[in-house]
């Protein structure tokens, strides 16, 4: 009997011996396995802050995407309506050089009167500085050409006139600003914009080099410049055909 429970015995521990290996690789497994998952919850958790900086970062760019769709249709209509004002200005100031031309067409010229064409070239420019812009290039978008010339000077600095003539015009001019025009006879007239200040008055006769305004930047500009043309029965004409230097 002895033997036999002790053989009993034996069985019952190798047996409970096979059990706590088998139970000591299951803890084993089961901390590898914890292990295992908690690196991937740490994996996933960084995958999720990385998804959610992402999605952070596309709010972002969307909303600085919707300021900038914003901001460019604001400019678009702002430019759209600088153009229709610059169109309406323009064709106001053609209707008054119309005006202007069908009023001096019987003045008398002075008897030392000198052709407009015969200083074709030789003309001294109205203020001293370089052109900013060139006649007859485009300017907004194509949507218009440049019909004379943007002079940047220091504000303040006197603008002759460029031959003899006549002061036809002295006023404030939507888009001009303080505009004067002098009449040349046969045709001719240049126009003076954006000044300080007038110096002369409507039916002055000046000569080549009289002082006739200051520059500015009146009637819209953001730096002082003065706006030059020349027209020959009310169309424009180059400048620098007639100007040297």
């Amino acid at each position: 009997t002895v033997a036999r429970n002790l053989t009993y015995h034996r069985y019952l521990f190798a047996a409970r011996n096979d059990l706590l290996v088998n139970y000591r690789q299951t803890l084993s497994e089961l901390a590898e396995l914890e292990a295992r998952q908690l690196s991937a919850v740490e994996q996933l958790e960084q995958e999720q802050n990385a998804l959610d900086e992402a999605e952070k970062q596309l709010a972002t760019v969307s909303a600085t995407r919707q300021r900038a769709v914003a901001k460019l249709s604001a400019d678009i209509a702002s430019k759209g309506t600088q153009l229709k004002r610059m169109e309406e200005n323009r064709a106001q100031l053609e209707r008054l050089l119309t005006t202007i031309e069908e009023a001096v067409s019987d003045l008398q010229e002075p008897e030392n009167y000198e052709a407009f064409t015969s200083a074709r070239g030789k003309m001294s420019w109205p203020v001293l500085g370089r052109p900013s812009n060139s006649f007859g290039r485009p300017r907004n978008a194509g949507k218009m050409r440049w019909q004379g010339v943007n002079i940047p000077a220091p504000a303040g600095a006197t603008v002759t006139a460029i031959h003899q003539g006549r002061v036809v015009y002295a006023d404030w001019f939507r888009g001009s600003g303080l505009l004067l025009i002098l009449d040349h006879g046969d045709g001719f007239m240049s126009l003076y914009a954006h000044n300080q200040a007038l110096l002369r008055e409507v039916g002055e006769w000046v000569r080549a080099g009289t002082p006739i305004t200051t520059v500015g930047n009146s009637g819209g500009l953001d730096q002082p410049a003065l706006y030059f043309e020349i027209r020959k029965d009310g169309k424009p004409t180059n400048p620098a055909n007639w100007c040297a230097g």
